[in-house]
């Protein structure tokens, strides 16, 4: 068995079976991916666009694939054709941009809105009001060829974990509050390789989980 079966199989035994746990694949290699396919992962979650169709193109069509980095409206149009769900929405832009270019395929998106809980500058993401403004937009309730199924958070990158517990807790009293609304709120996407534990207690309904399964990145 290789390391990354070995490493799915350890950490599917730490996530509920409701809990869907998508495999962060950036900068690896298909040979790799295809090693966790082959141990029965079929989500897999990138963040650059190019890289991601580069890799749909090559890979069996029964993968879910996953947009979990920041988007340039400029580049959705390359993933319409095929992509499951789109993490980091975070302006009606882009639910405009992603409604049009699913709609050229027929298709409709689902996508996340990213809340911004982290502390850091460097995280994209609304805050609660303007979440709750965007989906109660007329604009927003007019795009036919999207679906809003949930929120999507980074928690700030520290090992406080009364800190972590905190933000994720903030995120998930949003989720309650707007899912009486909006049934179709069903997914609630915080947590990553170090936090997943925290973030599976504080109510996650998905995990973003990367170098415990691939091992450290590659960056080039």
């Amino acid at each position: 068995m290789s390391d990354i079966q070995h490493n799915l199989e350890r950490i599917r035994t730490e996530i509920p079976e409701e809990v869907t746990l998508v495999a962060v694949s950036k900068t690896k290699p298909v040979e790799e991916l295809m090693q966790a396919y082959n141990a029965g992962q079929r989500v897999f979650g990138e963040n650059k666009i190019q890289e991601m169709t580069e890799k749909w193109e090559q890979m069996p069509k029964d993968i879910q694939w996953h947009m979990i980095g920041h988007v340039q409206t400029n580049k959705v149009k390359y993933m319409a054709e095929f992509v499951d769900l789109i993490h980091a929405v975070d302006s009606l832009k882009l639910l405009k941009e992603i409604d049009k270019q699913a709609k050229k395929h027929d298709r409709i998106i689902s996508c996340l809105i990213q809340i911004k809980i982290a502390e850091e500058d460097s995280k994209f993401g609304l805050s609660d009001e303007d979440a709750i403004a965007l989906l109660a937009s007329e604009e927003v309730k007019s795009l036919t060829h999207i679906q809003i199924k949930g929120l999507m958070g980074m928690a700030t990158f520290t090992n406080n974990e009364q800190q972590i517990k905190s933000e994720f807790g903030g995120i998930k009293r949003l989720f309650d509050q707007l899912q009486p609304e909006y049934p179709n709120l069903t997914t609630l996407s915080i947590g990553m390789s170090a936090d997943h534990a925290i973030a599976i207690a504080s109510g996650s309904t998905m995990v973003r989980i990367g170098s415990s399964i691939f091992g450290a990145r590659n960056y080039h």
